[in-house]
């Protein structure tokens, strides 16, 4: 391989093209959201673990999302605080793959347990007779462990053809943290393959998941609908509506990122996107559980003060 090819050894993360007085500003702001993050998401893991009433399989498919969202803004989040307040600090090659890698694995494996709670919700409001039956804890460990591995797997694909290209320069990516779109930029050959696998993984991961979710709410709206008991429907409905208020925001924004033609979206609207489904997300999803769901209240309600 030619020398001029093995040169880059580390990248500068561009980050926010804003003054230097927006840059404290918003770590200002990004630093109470990722504070809040991680409160949030332990408070959800606390009750989980503390609260025998949340020992389902639909709070254990909350605690796996927890998990996640609190890696999730872990992998991204400081390496963005740190650069707000030093903007030519560098990240190593072997730092930026890796980060690349952890973002992809959470990403794939959140939109893989988001798919194993609508089914939760489908089995429980559409089978109710049959849920203990269906959802057995050997089941949901058994769905829990294949998206983490299924995620880690497509993740390290992903990776893996990266690590092939040359990095000859230029050195600087034009977003808050190595996201693999931007970093294909800085490859000095043709990353036609990597774009075609990213695409079909988005048909696998995004697509096909939304789907299969959509058309389990069909089902669900339609088995609420049959409830006589207008407090029935209420109470059906709002242990789907916290759902369904999360898989918009993390599918949407997913989607518009990485499915929609490169000319729609600039590389400032491409970062926007991302802090909706790395940063905001994790941050809005204990607060969605929290306000949304009785259960969570009343465990709030129940904790020793």
């Amino acid at each position: 391989m030619d020398n001029n090819q093995t040169t880059v050894t580390d990248f500068i993360l561009l980050g926010f093209l804003v003054s230097p007085k927006m840059h404290l500003v918003l770590f200002g702001l990004f630093f109470l959201l990722y504070t809040f993050t991680l409160l949030g998401n332990g408070v959800i893991l606390g009750l989980i673990c503390l609260d025998s009433r949340l020992h389902t399989p639909m709070y254990f498919f909350l605690s796996q999302l927890a998990i996640v969202d609190t890696s999730y803004a872990s992998n991204t989040v400081p390496q963005m605080l740190e650069n707000l307040l030093d903007p030519a600090k560098p990240i190593s090659f072997a730092g930026c793959i890796m980060q690349t890698y952890l973002f992809l694995m959470f990403a794939l494996i959140e939109c893989l347990v988001l798919v194993m709670m609508s089914y939760d919700r489908y089995v429980a409001i559409c089978h109710p007779l049959r849920y203990t039956l269906i959802m057995r804890w050997g089941l949901c460990i058994a769905l829990a462990i294949t998206s983490w591995a299924c995620g880690s797997f497509l993740a390290l694909v992903h990776v893996l053809l990266l690590l092939r290209l040359p990095f000859c320069g230029p050195q600087e990516i034009n977003h808050f943290f190595c996201e693999i779109l931007s970093v294909l930029k800085l490859a000095c050959a043709d990353i036609w393959l990597n774009k075609m696998v990213i695409f079909a993984a988005c048909v696998f991961i995004l697509v096909g998941p939304l789907c299969f979710i959509l058309i389990s709410y069909t089902h669900i709206l339609n088995a609420i609908l049959r409830i006589h008991s207008g407090e029935g429907r209420k109470k059906a409905f709002s242990t789907c509506s916290s759902h369904l208020c999360v898989v918009g925001l993390f599918f949407g924004s997913a989607t518009i990122a990485y499915m929609a033609p490169n000319s729609r979206n600039s590389e400032e609207q491409q970062k926007i996107l991302s802090l909706f489904y790395s940063f905001f997300n994790p941050t809005l999803n204990p607060l969605i559980y929290s306000l949304r769901n009785a259960a969570v209240k009343g465990a709030l309600r129940r904790l020793p003060i």
